[in-house]
């Protein structure tokens, strides 16, 4: 039998924080799958060449643990028995239009996940996900998201594009009149959340691989909110100044030192972290109304409870009945 070319099979490919880190941990205990052991090797985001010198909060710390030699990558799967499905996972490949044409080009074979989620919780999730990190320099979620585009002109990296990540209508359009939509499965976070053995028999079935052998995800890590005040700012800013300095060593020392900060930032805060107010989730949904329907017309399918001035939440509020979102 001839010796397989070490490259995927399939891509999780966004989009972040609407689980894609429980879909891959989920799909790595299926028998037939074999997941990448660097779980977001980015290296479609480059051109085999080192990554981009992004340089919001975090980024030059982050940017050391890319994959962008070939040889490195393909490194990844050469463990890979040869009956197995390859599995990689980089939530910003739909995003990025250069990562979108390199996966068209280069793996003309493979198949690509989805998994959106309704784009204001989305973008919420992610400035919490950050702010939550001590990297997010803005308490207010609203006034962050009204910065993207002086953060993207300034040189910051995706994980920063509140707003633009989420318009998954034209990342869907572009990526499909590339490969085909038969290729893509989109998935909404309200399915795996609330329905997983069903949404992973799914995933089961476009991958040709046997069902019912997983049935669950992962909840995701959830960390205790953040209040804003004294003790927040002076934390935060020691976080991002010390993560500055952190890129000069290799991330996991950076890692092990930052940990006293971490739990003295999220000492005594509330587990719980506050809702969207409804008034500010009504303007901001506005902005992605045009792509919303968009969404629709492609996958023919209705999504009107994004339009809604009431959001989902986070994980843990949303298990049990299915919600919205």
């Amino acid at each position: 039998m001839a010796t397989r070319e070490s490259l995927p099979d399939v891509l999780i490919i966004g989009a972040p924080k609407a689980g894609t880190s429980a879909l891959h941990t989920a799909l790595a205990r299926h028998p037939q799958v074999f997941a990448s052991p660097v779980k977001e090797p980015k290296y479609y985001l480059c051109a085999d060449a080192p990554p981009p010198a992004y340089n919001g909060p975090g980024d030059a710390h982050s940017q050391q643990e890319w994959i962008w030699r070939a040889e490195d990558y393909r490194a990844l799967f050469a463990a890979a028995p040869q009956d197995t499905l390859r599995l990689e996972s980089t939530p910003f490949y739909l995003y990025l239009p250069h990562a979108r044409r390199r996966l068209a080009e280069e793996l003309p074979q493979a198949r690509f996940i989805a998994v959106i989620r309704d784009p204001v919780d989305r973008a919420y999730s992610n400035w919490m996900h950050l702010w939550v990190d001590g990297l997010e320099p803005e308490a207010d979620f609203v006034t962050a998201w009204r910065a993207e585009q002086r953060r993207i002109d300034a040189g910051w990296a995706p994980f920063w594009h509140y707003r633009q990540l989420g318009r998954y209508g034209e990342q869907l359009a572009d990526l499909s009149a590339r490969v085909g939509l038969e290729r893509i499965l989109v998935l909404r976070y309200k399915q795996l959340v609330a329905e997983p053995t069903v949404t992973l028999n799914r995933v089961c079935e476009f991958l040709g691989i046997a069902t019912d052998v997983i049935a669950t995800v992962p909840q995701d890590n959830s960390r205790p909110f953040v209040r804003p005040g004294l003790r927040t700012a002076v934390l935060g800013r020691a976080i991002r100044a010390g993560s500055a300095a952190g890129s000069l060593v290799r991330p996991e020392l950076w890692r092990q030192a930052a940990q006293p900060l971490y739990r003295a930032l999220q000492y005594g805060q509330p587990a719980q972290r506050p809702r969207l107010a409804p008034e500010i989730r009504a303007e901001l949904v506005q902005e992605y109304a045009d792509d919303i329907t968009l969404l629709e017309s492609l996958l023919n399918t209705s999504y009107a409870d994004w339009r809604s001035s009431t959001g989902s939440g986070s994980f843990s509020e949303r298990t049990g009945p299915v919600a919205q979102g």
